[in-house]
């Protein structure tokens, strides 16, 4: 009876109709709004949108916190399909498998039929996944109160290893990214001894030092390894950010809606596909789509050429997996701590600046369970509201995706600079911000996985304490006891899993038996030069480098006063220096890759030279520079003020008329609302300090 009860009250805590409900509705209606936005616009996607609104929860409790959160992250993949299917450009990379039918049918006039199939099954999947996280909740209690301090740190490195194995890419590199975030855990003082670790102070001073005594801010290294990457990536492709499809017909969206409940079982099945996937840490929405997408491929009866040319159940079957594996993401996140996406991971840093612990007491009636079943009833409600106002208005949402990228990177960058600075109203956090924005374009342009590193810095301090515990408890036989054996297989296993799909899926090319192809997608063998792998090796020879050091102050450093402050960083960094070791010798010697090439009806974007694409990126690394030095020496509004000005004229040559409205509106909206509404204390800027004028 009190989870039925729990089950009732965390709908009436997000409804309007109580006073408890009304800021967590609104609050989720705000969420709703901006994760339209950031799904619309390609190259946005969930787990930005996470973590620029990290900061705006620290006021919030805990119900209107997660309804703004979850509502903002809960549409952001349905939005996303808008663009995948009108001009073939996925609003996030989880939405890819919906182009390969939904914009051939767009290039055929059945564009609405295809905006409504999508967000139609959006909404089944996503009430799906909401239901069996509910349904889950009362079966997984039980088990998580019989897992102790070991589980919980074999756990940790489960999550991180899944993230590593099956995110795309080489899973060594993964493991590396993984170890690098655990190893930033570290920064600070020692939760044990309070010995200071890492803390750079002969490099940087002891005054600079003190800042990384409390640690690394999980917002302004998520913000800067994401949304600085997509910044230099947005303005390197030019001035438009998505091309219109060749009919721009958008008429048959009840059609849509009809075939999917025509094709139900169809619908039913992938969701349930999304939701099983999404329990699995480490495999997320691309997974999800693109297994419902063969599943529907396999199952369908009829003539399966015309999958890749505009099938309706190409539609179908991705659109409800993508969204009903939001739900089955929760139930690790919340029962184990261990995120189920990326998004679940920055999700996770949200319960940690709410002060609350996953695990027993997120599922107890007595704490948190009216809490934890409100989320299943976010979900529902920001899908159903998302959905209705789609279908009301696809054709002035369309419009958003024509903005030019200029006009968004002067408020983009203020608001990254922002969400760093917000956290603790520190300067020190925008510096983070600008270091790790650095640290994440070089990761993506040398093909290095940032969620595993993002993963390890989020459960690196619950797998350090729960170490210190096992170890404490049990000392080293915590390692033969049953339940860290089964997780130690599952890590094999998660390990050994892709590297088995790859041989078999190699050896059916081989014999031309491949049951079930990506239509359109051809598979070319590509020469690295000589400079290529250079620059491949130099960078992995600096996580060689960076595991040495770790290494030395575990023995020549901290640890040599105190061992039991350097046995994480210990664990962590040994076996992560072989492999990064490894990594290193596999980019010296690697002569060639494998390249996959377009989808079939996919809108060709505009190729670019290196060189040019070279000088662009420089320019717009400069900008961002510039906006950091500006915030520096001026403040925060001023800086919306004349930073956004000098990029608007100077950096884009925008005409003067559009420089003056985008101009005050940055300023209006950064001197109104954070100013003079939120009153954030702003630091005023080093300029006006040295004239004493502050």
């Amino acid at each position: 009876m009190d989870t039925f009860h729990s089950f009732y009250i965390g709908l009436a805590n997000i409804l309007p109709f109580s006073a408890a409900g009304q800021d967590p509705f609104l609050f989720m209606l705000i969420g709703i709004a901006i994760g339209f936005v950031v799904g619309i616009l390609p190259g946005l996607g969930g787990a930005t949108t996470l973590a620029l609104m990290l900061p705006f929860i620290y006021k919030m409790d805990p119900t209107t916190a997660f309804a703004f959160l979850l509502g903002s992250n809960a549409v952001t993949a349905t939005t996303g399909d808008i663009t995948s299917i009108l001009f073939g450009v996925p609003g996030e990379g989880i939405t890819a498998a919906t182009i390969v039918d939904g914009h051939p049918m767009a290039k055929k006039g059945e564009a609405g039929r295809a905006l409504g199939a999508a967000l139609m099954s959006s909404l089944v999947g996503a009430v799906f996944g909401a239901f069996a996280l509910a349904l889950a909740i009362p079966i997984v209690q039980p088990l998580v109160l019989s897992i102790g301090s070991s589980e919980f740190f074999m756990l940790a490195l489960l999550g991180i290893t899944f993230v590593a194995s099956l995110s795309g890419g080489n899973i060594l590199k993964g493991l590396c990214t993984g170890a690098f975030g655990l190893v930033l855990a570290t920064i600070g003082l020692d939760p044990i001894e309070s010995v200071p670790r890492f803390t750079l102070d002969p490099l940087i001073g002891e005054d600079a030092a003190l800042f990384l005594w409390d640690g690394l801010s999980l917002v302004s290294v998520t913000v800067g390894l994401f949304a600085i990457p997509e910044i230099i990536e947005l303005s390197v492709q030019g001035s438009s950010i998505a091309r219109r499809s060749s009919t721009g017909k958008l008429g048959g969206v009840m059609q849509g809606v009809i075939d999917t409940f025509r094709h139900w079982k169809l619908v039913l099945a992938c969701s349930a596909i999304g939701s099983y996937i999404g329990l699995i840490p480490g495999l997320g929405g691309g997974p999800a789509q693109w297994v419902a997408y063969a599943h529907a491929v396999q199952s369908s009866k009829g003539d399966k050429d015309r999958f890749g040319k505009g099938a309706i159940e190409g539609v179908l079957g991705p659109g409800a997996a993508n969204n009903s594996k939001e739900g089955g993401s929760l139930v690790p996140t919340i029962a184990f701590g261990v995120p189920g996406s990326v998004s679940m991971a920055i999700l996770l840093g949200a319960f940690i600046i709410q002060g609350i612990v996953p695990g027993p007491d997120l599922l107890d009636p007595a704490k948190h369970l009216d809490l934890t079943f409100s989320f299943v009833w976010i979900i529902v409600v920001s899908n159903i509201i998302t959905v209705a106002v789609c279908l009301l208005f696809l054709n002035q949402l369309a419009k958003v995706t024509f903005v030019k990228g200029t006009y968004l990177i002067p408020f983009l960058l203020l608001l990254i600079y922002l969400g760093g600075f917000a956290v603790n109203n520190a300067f020190g956090d925008i510096v983070m911000v600008l270091i790790f924005g650095a640290v994440g374009w070089l990761m993506v342009r040398f093909d290095w996985q940032r969620p595993p590193l993002l993963l390890g810095l989020v459960l690196g301090g619950i797998a350090e304490n729960n170490l210190f515990i096992a170890t404490k408890v049990y000392g080293g036989a915590f390692l033969l006891r049953p339940g860290v054996l089964l997780i130690a297989l599952l890590i094999v296993a998660g390990l050994c899993y892709p590297m088995f799909q790859a041989y078999r899926e190699r050896k059916r090319l081989e014999r031309h038996e491949a049951r079930f192809e990506v239509p359109g997608i051809t598979k070319t063998v590509e020469v690295i030069s000589r400079n290529e792998r250079m620059a491949n090796g130099i960078f992995a020879l600096c996580f060689v480098a960076l595991f040495a050091y770790v290494l030395r102050e575990c023995f020549f450093g901290f640890g040599a006063d105190e061992e039991r402050a350097a046995l994480f960083p210990l664990v962590i960094g040994l076996p992560a220096f072989f492999i990064s070791a490894a990594v290193f010798a596999k980019e010296i010697m690697n002569t060639s890759r494998e390249v996959v090439h377009g989808e079939e009806g996919v809108e060709e974007v505009e190729e670019t030279s290196p060189e040019e694409t070279r000088r662009r990126t420089l320019v717009i690394s400069a900008w961002v520079v510039g906006f950091f030095v500006s915030i520096w020496l001026i403040g925060f509004v001023y800086s919306s003020l004349v930073a956004t000005f000098l990029y608007l004229k100077f950096g884009a040559r925008e005409g003067w008329r559009i420089t003056i409205i985008l101009t005050a509106v940055a300023y209006l909206f950064f001197a109104g609302i954070f100013d003079m509404i939120l009153h954030l204390p702003f630091p005023p800027g080093d300029l006006f300090v040295w004239l004493g004028l502050d």
